[in-house]
């Protein structure tokens, strides 16, 4: 299930840097370090428009990261036939390449880890909601319990380097394919020397190192119920991915709105009383995953999860407007309109 999570802006301040001359005879102050100049390469990859900023980087370097993600695009598309995911989707049996091998696991891994709130075989009910083509339609109840037949990651087969999916299953890894992708990208600037980068990939943001200045980067939390912001939050070093339901949905013929998240349990959209959730973390690919994941357990299943598992931090906003932020974020969420509640790590 993809998600374009439209819902952050970044916001850069940056500034010049100077030196004093030394007084006579005293040991001279060192050479302040070259200011490096941004370099940025735009493209669209994974149904998304991404663009990667870097101070320092040529641009065969950018170029470089483009056609990584571009190679990776080729590999888990479900729309291309020669893909390996779409092949796996078609029944065939498929050697898979380590960088789809290892995304799998991950996926699998998260899908286990959160009970299967996260389930990457749901894609023939996204489908059938018309959310992978914009042609939305409610799918009748019995057509829900009958594509849901097919549901479940468990089942899914791994057998050394090869995978097999049973019969009418397809799976989709656009739930964290971006996330990876961001990973991706800054392992490739990092290896090169970079040390000041910032992703924009579809609206997940990860960024390398803090801003060339030294201060941290600061990343908009979009409110879901307007054009505005609920808060800034400053980070470095760090991927921050969020999901939402006003960021992809139709309204029904009965009136009622119908979002992109579906509940793997139900087969239809999740409403658990969250609008929005923004995950930050080390790695983008987790995060993607919790992102969406936290969005269908709910406030109360989702801090649960996250004072049993931590590694992450996350913002909360509900359906009647609050917001709410775990104690990691409390000194660098910085509120914008409505205030924030913290929550701690105990219950």
């Amino acid at each position: 299930m993809k998600k374009i999570a439209l819902c952050l802006a970044v916001l850069l301040l940056l500034c010049g840097c100077g030196r004093t001359e030394p007084e006579p005879a005293a040991t001279p102050d060192p050479e302040p370090a070259p200011v490096q100049e941004e370099n940025s390469i735009s493209f669209l990859a994974m149904d998304t428009y991404m663009t990667v900023r870097a101070w320092g980087a040529d641009d065969d370097q950018l170029g470089a990261v483009r056609d990584a993600v571009y190679e990776l695009d080729e590999l888990l598309s479900v729309t291309a036939e020669t893909s390996e995911i779409a092949r796996l989707n078609a029944g065939d049996t498929v050697t898979l390449s380590e960088q789809t091998r290892t995304l799998l696991e991950k996926a699998l891994q998260l899908c286990e880890k959160t009970d299967g709130a996260l389930d990457i075989s749901l894609y023939p009910v996204v489908k059938a909601w018309g959310f992978t083509t914009s042609e939305y339609r409610i799918p009748h109840e019995t057509e829900i319990n009958e594509l849901l037949q097919n549901v479940g990651f468990r089942r899914i087969g791994l057998s050394g380097s090869g995978a097999i999916l049973p019969e009418g299953m397809e799976i989709d890894l656009g739930s964290i394919a971006k996330g990876y992708a961001g990973d991706l990208i800054a392992s490739m600037l990092r290896e090169d020397g970079v040390t000041s980068a910032i992703l924009d990939l579809g609206g997940n943001i990860h960024t390398v190192g803090a801003k060339p200045d030294g201060s941290p980067w600061r990343v908009g939390v979009r409110d879901p119920q307007s054009d505005g912001y609920l808060g800034v939050l400053s980070v470095e070093d760090k991927a921050v991915v969020t999901s939402g339901g006003y960021i992809r949905y139709f309204v029904g013929e009965d009136g009622e709105t119908y979002w992109h998240i579906i509940d793997p349990s139900t087969g239809y959209p999740a409403k658990n009383g969250l609008i929005s959730v923004t995950i930050v973390g080390d790695e983008g690919a987790v995060c993607d995953g919790l992102s969406t994941s936290l969005f269908v357990m709910g406030l109360d299943k989702a801090t649960d999860y996250w004072r049993q598992n931590g590694g992450f931090e996350a913002v909360f906003i509900t359906d009647d407007g609050q917001v709410y932020v775990t104690a990691g974020l409390q000194d660098t969420y910085e509120p914008r309109g409505a205030a924030c509640r913290v929550i701690g790590s105990k219950s």
